[in-house]
């Protein structure tokens, strides 16, 4: 078993929900969060910038700023891992700063309360 985490901008969550539906994981959690890139740059800003916005152009100089990102979590079968990850990176790539970030790390062992099932059981 592995667990996806992915980090998506707010406007990307009903697409994401349905796509991961889609893949065939209906169960995981998603929770506000806020956070920052390394590039300290907003979207919004910089079309601002290029619309000519003067008020844009004096904010690109804010570091420090957190957005609002969710924050997607999700226990999978390590059969489903690549599946979840290419939907989660289709369904998101815009290819500008702030499009998120995807991690997978292992998981031991889960065990579902209402029956004690354990492993995969308790996740399927």
């Amino acid at each position: 078993m592995k667990e996806v985490i992915a980090v998506v901008r707010i406007n990307m969550m009903n697409q994401t929900k349905q796509a991961l539906t889609d893949c065939g994981v209906d169960a995981f959690f998603a929770h506000e969060a806020h956070g920052r890139g390394k590039g300290f740059v907003n979207p919004q800003i910089l079309e601002g910038v290029r619309q000519g916005y003067e008020e844009a152009a004096s904010l690109l100089g804010e570091k420090g700023k957190l957005y609002p990102k969710r924050l997607i979590t999700a226990v999978v079968e390590d059969k489903m891992v690549k599946c979840v990850v290419e939907t989660i990176i289709n369904t998101n790539q815009t290819g500008m700063p702030g499009d998120g970030k995807v991690f997978v790390l292992p998981i031991s062992d889960a065990v579902r309360v209402r029956t004690g099932e354990t492993g995969v059981k308790s996740i399927s």
